[in-house]
């Protein structure tokens, strides 16, 4: 029987009832948590899909009119999660020093919350600004006063970097339903708005950085994490290395 939550979902929702009858509790409202007996389906491995080089450049040309085309760009020059780069505000650009902070996080319940924090330590990582992010941030600079000028009294003041032109940032949603859209619209192969961040993994893979690397690049908490999403693209890469190694030697 198709439709109903997914196991990830039901699992986050189990966990926040879970700590919610925790404190009743600890406050004696009930002598036991009956959630702790709730069996959950087993979580489904999703198999991902991954954009090259050559698809993401082709990606690129195609949306370039497109309003989400630069945070399309930043996410997959830097592997980031959906939540983070509609989290980037201002405080985050570095121009002087050449830096791009990930400090700040979007996340949607029922409605869209900024926070002042990441998914974790690990995800407070920083990346060298290069020529092409510097030009993508700059842009959005000046469109940002440019547009702030024309609305008035109705722009929306925010420190946010994506948004619309009356200041409204992006939602969550219409960044991954019309990233579904754009593909369809240019005729490319379907992929998630999150598996741009794959693709970044699996290009610093493919030419030669180790699962170490990539753990700090995409700001897992460990490398188990890591080799858990990508050690198949990490054995494909290694495959590539024994062929060479096979053919100088042999």
């Amino acid at each position: 029987m198709k439709g109903g939550l997914s196991p990830s979902s039901l699992r986050q929702y189990k966990n926040i009832i879970l700590q919610t009858l925790n404190e009743a509790v600890k406050n004696g409202m009930l002598q036991t948590n009956p959630c702790q007996f709730v069996e959950l389906p087993k979580k489904q491995r999703y198999e991902s899909s991954y954009y090259s080089a050559d698809q993401l450049k082709t990606l690129f040309d195609a949306i370039r009119d497109d309003p989400i085309y630069p945070l399309v760009k930043i996410t997959a020059l830097y592997g980031l999660r959906r939540s983070e780069v509609l989290g980037l505000k201002w405080d985050s650009v570095d121009f002087t020093a050449g830096r791009l902070t990930i400090k700040h996080t979007v996340s949607k319940v029922t409605t869209t919350v900024c926070k002042d924090k990441t998914k974790n330590s690990s995800s407070h990582r920083s990346f060298p600004l290069s020529h092409e992010a510097r030009e993508i941030f700059i842009q959005a600079k000046t469109e940002e006063a440019i547009n702030r000028k024309l609305c008035g009294a109705d722009y929306e003041e925010n420190d946010i970097i994506f948004k619309w032109p009356n200041g409204t940032p992006f939602s969550l949603d219409y960044v991954s339903s019309h990233f579904s859209l754009l593909l369809k619209n240019n005729h490319l192969p379907h992929i998630r708005f999150h598996e741009l961040r794959h693709s970044c993994a699996s290009l610093l893979l493919n030419n030669g950085f180790t699962l170490k690397d990539v753990q700090e690049y995409m700001g897992h908490a460990d490398i188990q994490m890591t080799a858990n999403i990508y050690g198949h693209l990490d054995m494909q890469r290694k495959e590539l290395l024994t062929q060479k190694m096979a053919s100088s030697l042999f």
